[in-house]
């Protein structure tokens, strides 16, 4: 299959050298799906922004074709040029079969019309709870927020990352959706636990980064580590959480890293912390639990961490406390959830398991366009 995915921030996992692109779980994910799939013998492209790279620059074989600067352009302007019109002029450039892309935006809306103009198909994934909710849609304007209902309406089939993401999407969307697995790129290394608390996260509200503060200063002893960039409209949080850190010796904070480096610090974690108040199953997890580490968080996707014993689900911030003091003071407590963390991954999440889902619903919708195409009388076929 020629399948191309649509991802404006995936350069800073595919090619990590660049330090002017957010590192996030969603472009981890499109780009492990992609490489994953260039294995397999498919023809993979991507769609990014235009960071000043070479329009056609392969990665790992992978054909990356930009699209436009995230500032260009006139504010209510730029919605047509250069967002639209660039974005359609790449993704006709990589002339794909099936279209790909993750996260709530207006970009949604725009490649399903692509994608019904010209006769392709398009695949929607779900990476937060808040994508398949409508009261809870983390998109700000209201033409956005129509365009990405137009999308999902018009997506040949959506992927959810869990159970209760396809029902939220069916109470919400009156939608199905297909619950797909994520990849995860296995660790490099065994690891050595010489750092208490790792937190990961782009710095932005929702994420609660303050929460690390507020931890930081209840557990003296215990070592955290923050590692995070600034979201574009959210610098002075960040940069109020970065002064904040420095007043406590027990906290450090790293800024933005690349995800070579993150994955460093994650091999060194004794537990994740997450902190957040929205979130769909995050790349995070998989990332800590392949190396042992257990997660303690306000965010259990499907009970699956209580279920496993894959660290401590809380149901208010302030039980963190008590989460990561029984974890960290217990030796044989966290042994024991790092045994069940690495007994999970290996269980679940082999890449041939996970992919699957993947390749049986890329087949299935390809397979239905052929026969579309087929029962088409020629003065209708779209002119590609």
């Amino acid at each position: 299959m020629k399948i191309c995915l649509l991802g404006l921030n995936n350069l800073s996992v595919l090619a990590p050298a660049r330090e002017d692109s957010l590192v996030g779980g969603e472009p981890v994910q499109q780009t492990l799906l992609a490489k994953a799939l260039a294995r397999r013998g498919h023809d993979v492209s991507m769609i990014v922004a235009d960071l000043g790279q070479a329009d056609g620059m392969q990665y790992g074989g992978i054909r990356t074709f930009k699209a436009y600067r995230p500032e260009a352009g006139v504010p209510v302007l730029r919605f047509i040029h250069p967002r639209w019109t660039a974005l359609w002029s790449a993704l006709a450039r990589a002339d794909a079969d099936l279209y790909y892309t993750s996260c709530a935006g207006m970009e949604v809306g725009l490649l399903a019309m692509f994608c019904r103009h010209f006769g392709k198909r398009f695949v929607f994934r779900c990476a937060s709870d808040a994508d398949c909710d409508k009261s809870r849609l983390l998109v700000s304007h209201a033409r956005d927020r129509w365009l990405y209902a137009h999308g999902l309406r018009r997506a040949d089939a959506i992927l959810v990352q869990s159970a209760s993401q396809a029902d939220t999407l069916m109470r919400s969307y009156r939608l199905s959706g297909r619950v797909a697995g994520m990849l995860v790129e296995p660790a490099q290394a065994p690891s050595v636990h010489d750092l208490d608390v790792l937190w990961v996260g782009n710095i932005y509200r929702l994420k609660r980064p303050d929460r690390v503060i507020w931890l930081a200063a209840r557990l003296p002893r215990v070592a955290f580590h923050m590692v995070g960039g600034a979201v574009p409209g959210e610098e002075a949080l960040h940069a109020r959480i970065r002064d904040a850190a420095g007043q406590y010796p027990n906290l450090t904070f790293h800024g933005r890293l690349s995800y070579p480096d993150a994955n460093r610090l994650f091999g060194r974690a004794k537990l994740l912390l997450n902190t957040s108040d929205v979130e769909g199953f995050p790349n995070t997890y998989l990332q800590a639990w392949i190396r042992g580490v257990p997660v303690v968080t306000l965010i259990d996707p499907d009970r699956v961490i209580e279920r496993e014993r894959l660290g401590v689900a809380v149901r208010s911030p302030a039980r963190l406390v008590g989460a990561i003091a029984s974890l960290l003071g217990s030796p044989q407590a966290w042994q024991s959830a790092s045994d069940h963390c690495r007994r999970f991954m290996a269980r679940e999440f082999g890449e041939d398991r996970i992919l699957s889902a993947y390749l049986d619903t890329f087949a299935r919708i390809m397979d239905a366009g052929r026969r579309d195409l087929v029962a088409t009388p020629s003065s209708e076929v779209p002119d590609v």
